[in-house]
């Protein structure tokens, strides 16, 4: 996708553009039909409440749930803080969380938040070079009990995609609940919350073409959290507040589009992702192509080119790529990945490290002259290194 400056956007991971189908409904539930759902003497509300009642559907559908399942968030940060805090919240005593050293930050800093007021214990997972989760060890910390297991559908960085379907089996058979992370996963993999043994699912909006601002968390019949926001008892009085009725709008549009349009969808994003993966390895013979090649997200392209810094290369193309040497919340922080760093990676590899996220709106041209940019940059970079 090439936007007006012509940068072209390689950075689907840290958010998506907004489908123009999606936008079209946001804009007229924006500015001609802004009722508030809540307000039930009048038309304007009725038509509010029945088109969040319809997004409920559309993205229960999507991920095999109830509508009455769905609590509508800010955003996956948000579902994703309510759901731990709202569970803990509940216990008496300090419990014990366990948790994947890969999750995003939005899981480690609440978990950690907890910890350190010594309200919770966190046990951690164990995970290979490729970031997948020992199921052995997970099993066997799961035997001893918990009070709730946190581990995400697909990474954010690297883009490996997780066995959801093992792991929540496994926390059921120990009656553990269970929060995923569904952010990068949602509209992109098929995902079964009823099936699944998960309790809590995250999901947000501008991951999957919806606008920024809305999300959900799908929490699971019979459950009920400790509310983090108080204040006229919305949304089974787990989250008060009115509701976001464009962006909800918005995201029940971009579900619906999802189920319809998601298989053709990445398969043809996995054919441009490999694509790209060929041309760049047949330029630069030290590039190093990270996480589980078969088992991530169609449109994850995370690289390491050993000898080079990424911020090397980033200042080199930033102003033809967006691309990105990691998570969107950790950008500007000079920090190594958390997630490399769990995957016990050399050195080198995580300061070369470069993720690249292609969408439905990337285009054959977008990659190859992508592909142009990134080699021209190592060339350059690399004749510097040697004068």
């Amino acid at each position: 996708m090439t936007t007006q400056n012509n940068i072209i956007y390689l950075d689907y991971h840290s958010t998506t553009p907004v489908d123009q189908r999606v936008a079209q409904k946001f804009m007229y539930y924006m500015t001609t039909a802004f009722g508030n759902a809540n307000s039930v003497d009048h038309g304007y509300g009725d038509e509010a409440a029945k088109t969040v009642k319809q997004a409920r559907q559309q993205i229960a559908e999507l991920i095999n749930a109830s509508p009455k399942e769905i609590i509508f968030t800010s955003g996956a940060t948000e579902s994703i803080n309510l759901a731990i805090q709202g569970q803990i919240a509940q216990q008496n005593t300090p419990v014990k969380i366990i948790v994947s050293p890969v999750e995003h930050k939005a899981v480690l800093d609440t978990c950690k938040a907890l910890a350190n007021k010594g309200l919770a214990e966190i046990i951690w997972l164990k995970v290979n070079k490729q970031a997948q989760i020992d199921l052995e060890h997970l099993e066997k910390v799961c035997t001893d009990g918990a009070s709730l297991l946190c581990v995400m559908a697909a990474n954010n960085e690297v883009g490996t995609i997780y066995p959801i379907e093992k792991i929540g089996a496994i926390a059921s058979s120990y009656n553990i609940p269970f929060l995923c992370d569904a952010s990068q996963a949602a509209g992109k993999i098929p995902l079964n919350f009823h099936d699944w043994g998960i309790t809590y699912l995250a999901i947000s909006g501008h991951k999957l073409y919806a606008p920024k601002g809305v999300g959900v968390l799908v929490v699971r019949n019979g459950v009920h959290l400790q509310p983090m926001i108080y204040g006229g008892g919305h949304q089974q009085r787990m989250r008060s507040g009115t509701l976001n009725v464009p962006g909800i709008v918005g995201l029940g549009e971009a579900c619906k589009l999802r189920q319809l349009e998601m298989e053709v969808d990445e398969t043809a994003i996995a054919l441009l992702r490999d694509h790209l993966q060929k041309l760049l390895q047949a330029q630069i013979p030290d590039l190093v192509v990270n996480g589980d090649l078969n088992n991530r997200l169609s449109g994850n392209l995370h690289i390491s080119i050993p000898s080079i810094p990424n911020s090397a290369m980033i200042a080199r193309v930033r102003h033809q790529l967006a691309i990105s040497t990691g998570a969107a919340c950790s950008s500007g922080v000079v920090a190594p990945s958390h997630v490399l760093q769990a995957m016990n990676l050399a050195e080198n590899i995580i300061e070369g490290a470069l993720r690249i996220g292609i969408g439905k709106f990337t285009t054959k041209a977008d990659i190859e002259t992508a592909s142009s940019v990134i080699i021209s940059a190592v060339n350059e970079i690399y004749r510097l290194l040697l004068v």
